[in-house]
């Protein structure tokens, strides 16, 4: 075989282009920061710094600036790294190549293979393009990459038929390879007939570079508020501001108004709180061992509904042992662990790890010596002296080996090859199938195994030609990782369905996830999914449990028909044949261990340890991270209302200005550290995982949370004013009652924060209930009360009078009223409380 000549090779990459993934679309760093610059969140976030030092807060502008800053960096960041997910497919889909040009091998980078190509296949190689088998010797391939199953499948010489064959990854026997597959053992040369983006690689890079990953919803929903509040409160205090010059003709006291009134209704909490919630929530959910690749992830995790998890090395170990053995005479046994195997089953062990490679990489002949290491050695051996490949016509391999005195033939492979070759009377044939069919029914593979004795050593032209007498069954399973039956479990019991999603047969899909714990539904196959139309899946979907043989588009298809159907989807995957569906999922889960870059870089979530049981703790997480978002939303839609009732009060009744902008930042920075630090360190609520999913399409600002957080919110101010009005009209000194009202005013804010904290704790669980957050900011809090109260510099500052102890109890016994009635209303208030706190899905549930 010559190849290809230089000449023509250079005009074909020409003509074609390079054997690598396109970068069409690549965005660059400065086109990533404006795209994040132009989120109205940040945008809020940098407005309000900047009008802040326009005010001279620098204090305040700081903090706000420090929060955008810090957001637009680990934006930028995570987007940055998603951009990488082509550039990992690129690297490897194109590895260096072995080809045949003018009639030499010469190694050439990947990128340079060319469309008729001859490719030099050897083991260890990464193959750099899709081809065609001219030979093969002994060729098995791993691609797992490609099909997610970790078993290497063997490869045989095309014959005149195979070019209008289809072409398929995966299977026995076919005369195909695949850019990104590994060759496991033995060699061949093939021609190409795909590079690039053509590949069977290629067309999963094309399909990633199309997929938009969903906007936060919880960013969506923020920016649209702060929008809202933002113009709301700019109409209102404009308004004050030309009222109150108008009539009260003070213009510099008007614009002073006005500032306060925008200051207290600018809802600058909510960005912040989001932004320090998610942050923190990544770091919190990277302790129990998964990584955060974006943020929005985690507001999703809490209402997944659908957990579609693959088998291969998610739900099981991807680690290939013996589990069942069965000889002829019907006697078997069934494998475990370390336990000693009986005497009788020891030459089956031995004949089927003599019928295997000397050197396995296959994951079922590493299984199967390792099985043999377990058994005292009979002295069978040697040397191999000769072998016979795996064949499409004849799923078998045997090994001859050769120990100086006596010839051994020891052979193993699919049942219905092996009982051929030892020509098995009907009788003995119905039970070694009944046998099979006991194993694969409990997600058991089937190998079976037979010895014989040559005669001489002129070896037979095939296998047929020795006489093989069958020596029993050997039945090889991944086993099920311990941590996912409990896990599976608590998913069902926190409502969420979990789906299995693999290219595995029916029969073995079903025995997994029976022992999974995965419920009981419906198995679809992946030819009845192809006869289906979306309307049909659309009806299948929620009577089935486990998709079997499914290809990598399939996987894709199903993940894009439940979120079609109102489901929010979790995806787990390891390998590049995941990537597209796990960038489509609202929650790509990918395997940090064993999974591949692409898979990784498509991902939002990657588990460090592949423990499934890190997906349930991370829903218990993100449902707790969304619990308390919503605990501190409904906060600061509470604490608003009297700061800006108390704002606007004087204006209705002509009276002096209580609260100026220096009170309101002073505020303002209680408010802010408790929204960012005291509600995010909260605890779990008790029922988190006995609860079904929030509904995907619940508003995170509910009618029942806005209408409870302005009840509170009005109550407070009720009494403040009532209080306001009274020592006004009794001639309370201005100075004087500034101070009495602004303590007040702290004290019913400790009095929202402690009602918000869990609507269906009661009040002792309450103030008892561990948050070391808010112990520092109470301690702050009484700090910055205490000077106040004793330094005249701060008093002359703020323009409070003296106020008597007295009086500073009764601040005090306001919040406390105002807390003993907000609880009091809750058993009353329930259903709206309960709304509140915990939306509750509305349609669907989990099988």
């Amino acid at each position: 075989m010559e190849g290809l000549s230089t000449e023509a090779a250079a005009a074909r990459l020409r003509e074609e282009g390079p054997n690598e993934l396109p970068r069409a679309g690549q965005r660059s760093l400065l086109r990533i920061l404006v795209e994040v610059l132009r989120e109205p969140m940040l945008a809020l976030l940098l407005l309000g710094g900047i009008a802040y030092l326009l005010l001279g807060d620098r204090a305040e502008a700081l903090i706000l600036l420090a929060f955008a800053t810090f957001s637009v960096v680990v934006t930028v960041v995570q987007e940055t790294r998603t951009e990488h997910v082509l550039e990992a497919l690129r690297d490897l889909s194109a590895p260096r190549a072995l080809v045949l040009r003018d009639g030499v091998r010469v190694r050439i980078p990947g990128r340079e293979v060319v469309c008729g190509d001859l490719i030099v296949l050897e083991q260890g190689d990464r193959i750099a393009a899709d081809a065609i088998l001219l030979e093969a010797a002994d060729l098995q391939t791993d691609e797992s990459l490609l099909t997610g199953e970790s078993l290497p499948v063997g490869k045989t010489a095309s014959g005149p038929d195979s070019t209008d064959a289809a072409r398929r990854p995966g299977g026995e026997g076919q005369p195909f390879v695949y850019s990104g597959s590994l060759v496991t053992r033995g060699s061949g040369v093939g021609r190409v007939l795909a590079t690039g983006p053509r590949s069977e690689i290629g067309r999963i890079g094309q399909s990633l570079a199309t997929l938009d990953t969903d906007a936060p919803r919880l960013r969506r929903e923020t920016a649209r508020l702060v929008a809202w509040c933002g113009i709301g409160g700019g109409v209102i205090a404009a308004l004050v501001v030309l009222l109150y010059g108008l009539l009260r003709g003070g213009w510099i006291e008007a614009a002073l108004a006005g500032i306060a009134i925008g200051m207290s209704m600018l809802p600058e909490e909510f960005p912040v709180v989001l932004t320090v919630f998610l942050a923190m929530g990544a770091w919190r959910v990277g302790k129990v061992g998964v990584l955060t690749r974006r943020a929005a992830a985690i507001e999703a995790l809490g209402s997944a509904t659908v957990l579609c998890t693959d088998k291969t090395g998610t739900l099981t170990e991807n680690r290939m042992s013996v589990a069942r053995l069965w000889l002829p005479s019907g006697d078997t046994i069934r494998v475990r662990g370390d336990d000693a195997v009986p005497p009788d089953y020891h030459a089956l062990i031995e004949t089927a790890a003599l019928a295997s490679a000397v050197e396995p990489s296959d994951p079922m002949e590493v299984a199967l010596h390792a099985a043999r290491a377990q058994v005292p050695a009979s002295g069978r051996g040697g040397t191999v002296a000769h072998a016979y490949a795996l064949r499409p016509e004849l799923l078998a391999m045997s090994n001859i080996w050769d120990d100086g005195e006596q010839l051994a033939l020891c052979a193993k492979g699919a049942p219905e090859a092996i009982a051929t070759l030892c020509r098995l009377a009907p009788a003995d044939a119905a039970s070694m199938a009944a046998a099979v069919e006991a194993m694969a029914a409990e997600g058991i593979r089937v190998l079976a195994v037979a010895n014989a004795t040559p005669s001489d050593r002129n070896w037979a032209a095939t296998q047929h030609d020795y006489a093989y007498a069958l020596a029993g069954l050997v039945g090889l399973a991944d086993p099920l990782r311990t941590s996912v039956p409990a896990a599976v479990a608590e998913c069902r019991a926190a409502g969420i369905r979990v789906v299995m999603i693999t290219g595995d047969y029916a029969a073995t899909a079903r025995a997994i996830a029976n022992q999974a714990g995965i419920a009981a539904g419906d198995v679809l196959t992946g030819a009845d999914l192809a006869s289906l139309d979306d309307a049909a899946l659309a009806a299948r979907l929620r009577s089935v449990t486990v998709f079997a043989r499914i290809m990598p588009e399939q996987k894709l298809r199903i993940v894009q028909a439940f979120k079609a159907d109102g489901e929010i989807v979790a995806m787990t995957g390891d390998g590049v044949n995941d990537a597209p569906s796990l960038k489509a999922a609202h929650i790509g889960i990918a395997m940090g261990k064993r999974g591949t870059d692409v898979a990784r870089e498509a991902s939002a979530i990657v588990l460090l340890d592949d423990d499934f049981g890190s997906i349930v703790r991370s829903v218990r997480l993100g449902r707790q991270i969304y619990d308390n978002i919503r605990k501190a939303m409904a906060f600061i839609f509470a604490v608003h209302v009297p700061i800006a009732g108390l704002a606007l009060l004087p204006l209705f009744f002509g009276l002096p200005i209580l609260f100026g902008p220096i009170h309101i930042a002073l505020l303002e920075m209680v408010i802010d550290p408790v929204c960012a630090l005291v509600f995010e360190a909260e605890p779990a609520e008790g029922d988190v995982m006995r609860r079904p999913p929030r509904a995907p399409d619940e508003p995170l600002f509910s009618l029942p949370m806005i209408a409870w957080s302005v009840f509170q919110g009005c109550l407070a101010f009720a009494m403040l004013a009532t209080v306001f009005l009274v020592e006004t009209w009794s001639g309370m000194p201005e100075a004087e009652l500034r101070a009495l009202i602004f303590f007040a005013l702290i004290a019913e804010i400790v009095a929202l924060v402690l009602v918000n904290r869990a609507f269906s704790a009661a009040l002792g669980t309450a103030l008892v209930r561990h948050n070391m957050a808010l112990r520092y900011i109470a301690a702050a809090i009484l700090g910055v009360t205490g000077v106040i109260l004793f330094a005249p510099w701060a008093q002359a500052l703020l323009k409070f009078g003296s106020i008597a102890w007295s009086d500073m109890a009764f601040a005090v016994a306001l919040g406390i009223a105002l807390l003993l009635a907000l609880e009091s209303c809750k058993p009353r208030l329930r259903g709206i409380a309960r709304a509140a706190s915990r939306p509750a899905r509305t349609r669907g549930g989990a099988t």
